[in-house]
């Protein structure tokens, strides 16, 4: 039996062959998005703790439920085993998978697109499911977000501006205060002659961000705004355009990076003159890439420019090419923490790169820093290993460098700093020998911080010191804010306690100063911050864990979501720390094991 399973507004069960079962217990509907959604099979202990602990006989009402779920969804569908092991039939389809992992244009069709998960069904009395569901209806809302986002820039480069306008409006509503929404936005009214909306949408963003943010819209939004109408194509041949490519590819690799910008784009215009496909697919790569890589804060011209690439390559039957340009969208979305749609351009990038193994060395590395922000350490590790032969094999020591500091990364959080301390040197040594300055910053501030765990607060500073001049230098919001996290914790553990905030909050404030931040590090300078507020009483503590909470459930980061529900329960949150218990145990962190061992001691 063919079912569609709506959890997105008010859940329901649709069969092809007519009326499907309707659950008589909204614990039903409860069990079943808990199925659906978690990791990994779960006990009957756990479900009926999680779910039915109030009840007399709480595995009683657990096999009343299941009950329920199977006769809802029927054959071949089953629900069995402890684990509760759920498979449904393969026709069947989940409305929030599919805005998980489908395609944008499957997702759009979607009715309940843009809803909250389980709309209208409340569950009380079972605190730590409510604190999970809370967490995980932001996660799909952002997931929402993420696709209506795609789908305009997907009918954009199918030339279909009116319906990506509509999306991008969808999109901006769900959250005003993202600027790559109000970036699209603009640029859509002012790509179909709508300049008078572009002007007002400017300035309702502007009013809006002043109020909201304290800040003035960012270059992206600003560069929206002097978008033009396509006045058609420029005459050039292509060795001509190859020319321009070269020149401007130069231009940016030497650092005048917005005068090579420019060349690029003037390649394009002329690309789209000529016959050669290849071309126009070539040019909008180089640019994309020098976007999203070399001018910070834009990214969303950049990703726009892939997805014409894509739909060219893809028309052409240039694998290459379209692999190239997933596995650099797939690097957009990591940075922005939509990790389902990073996964999804990142696996697709390796299926049509066949034999390039600089394409499959640099997806690898990325699928393993999707995976390691999501906190799945063990599959990271295999993917960022891999991709370090990877990267070997194609004589690119700056890919291996990139991969060795994300290991180091992973060895940090999990507590093993030997390991850690090794593979960021190495990491260090190889961006030194290649001359890749712009990554410095990174492995050596996560070194600095390595050496403050070890008790060396003096050569943890000398570190940071120079990751942070050297980031400063390089004018990377990113790379600043990491190296000004560690030098707060420096000044934390020297009794500079009223330095420590002052510094976490310059941090947070150079992360976020541009519209393409690496969100991840949001969260962890987060992380400490609420640490730090949680242990001196700070005023604003509450603030701050209400913020990390929301941005790390809206965007998988499932250690940082943890950790975020851990700082609540300090604050009486009972929900949260047995929602941070449920979690932390699909974790391979004993870091973390640890924490959430602690707070469950100190409940009983």
């Amino acid at each position: 039996m063919s079912l569609t399973i709506h959890l997105l507004g008010r859940p329901r069960i649709e069969a092809a062959s007519g009326e499907a079962y309707q659950f008589r217990s909204r614990k039903s509907w409860a069990l079943l998005t808990f199925l659906i959604l978690s990791e990994r099979p779960p006990t009957r202990a756990r479900l009926a703790s999680l779910l039915f602990n109030e009840a007399d006989d709480p595995l009683r009402a657990l096999r009343w439920n299941l009950s329920e779920l199977r006769r809802g969804l029927g054959e071949p569908g089953s629900l069995q085993g402890d684990p509760v092991v759920l498979e449904l039939g393969e026709d069947s389809v989940v409305d929030v998978a599919v805005v998980m992992k489908g395609s944008w244009s499957e997702a759009v069709e979607l009715p309940g697109l843009g809803a909250d998960l389980l709309d209208g069904i409340a569950i009380r009395g079972v605190p730590g499911f409510e604190s999970w569901l809370l967490s995980e209806q932001r996660h799909v809302a952002a997931a929402s977000e993420a696709i209506l986002h795609e789908a305009a820039l997907g009918s954009l480069s199918r030339g279909e501006t009116q319906r990506a306008l509509d999306y991008a409006i969808r999109a901006a509503v769900m959250s005003p205060l993202d600027e790559n929404h109000q970036a699209l936005l603009i640029r859509l009214y002012r790509l179909n002659g709508d300049d008078a909306a572009a002007e007002q949408q400017f300035q309702a963003c502007a009013e809006l961000f002043a109020e909201e943010l304290g800040v003035e819209p960012g270059p992206a939004v600003r560069a929206a705004m002097r978008e033009t109408r396509d006045r058609g194509a420029m005459i050039a041949d292509a060795a001509s355009v190859e020319a321009i490519i070269e020149a401007g590819s130069a231009a940016v690799a030497a650092g005048a990076v917005e005068a090579g910008v420019q060349s690029l784009r003037t390649a394009v215009r002329l690309a789209d003159g000529t016959s050669a496909t290849w071309l126009r697919a070539r040019s909008r790569l180089v640019l994309g890439e020098a976007l999203i890589h070399s001018l910070r804060g834009f990214d969303e011209e950049g990703a726009a420019a892939l997805y014409e690439a894509v739909d060219i390559a893809l028309a052409d039957g240039d694998r290459t090419a379209v692999a190239q340009a997933r596995a650099e969208l797939g690097y957009v979305d990591f940075l922005r923490a939509r990790y389902d749609r990073a996964e999804m351009w990142l696996s697709d990038a390796l299926d049509f790169a066949d034999d390039s193994s600089s394409i499959v060395a640099k997806a690898t590395t990325y699928l393993g820093s999707v995976e390691s922000d999501r906190a799945n350490y063990g599959t990271a590790v295999g993917l960022l290993e891999q991709a370090i032969g990877f990267s070997r094999a194609a004589s690119e020591p700056r890919r291996e460098a990139f991969a060795l500091s994300m290991l180091g990364r992973i060895n940090l959080l999990r507590g093993d700093h030997d390991i850690a301390a090794e593979q960021l040197d190495a990491a260090i040594l190889l961006a030194e020998r290649d001359h890749w300055l712009a990554l410095l910053p990174w492995p050596q501030a996560m070194r600095g911080e390595v050496e403050l765990l070890r008790g060396d607060p003096t050569g943890a500073e000398s570190m940071l010191r120079h990751a942070f001049a050297r980031a400063c230098q390089l004018g990377d919001p990113c790379w600043e804010a990491m190296s000004a996290r560690g030098l707060a914790m420096v000044a934390e553990a020297t009794g500079a306690t009223g330095d420590a905030f002052k510094v976490f909050a310059d941090a947070r404030s150079r992360c976020n100063r541009l519209a393409d931040p690496y969100v991840w590090l949001d969260g962890y300078i987060l992380d400490a911050q609420c640490a730090l507020g949680l242990r001196h009483d700070h005023p604003d503590t509450e603030r701050w864990i209400d913020t990390m909470r929301e941005l790390t459930s809206r965007t998988g980061m499932r250690e940082l979501t943890v950790r975020s529900m851990l700082h609540a329960a300090v604050l009486g949150n009972d929900g949260d720390g047995a929602a941070a218990a449920l979690l932390a145990a699909d974790i391979d962190n004993p870091l973390l094991q640890r924490l959430v061992g602690e707070r469950e001691h100190r409940s009983c």
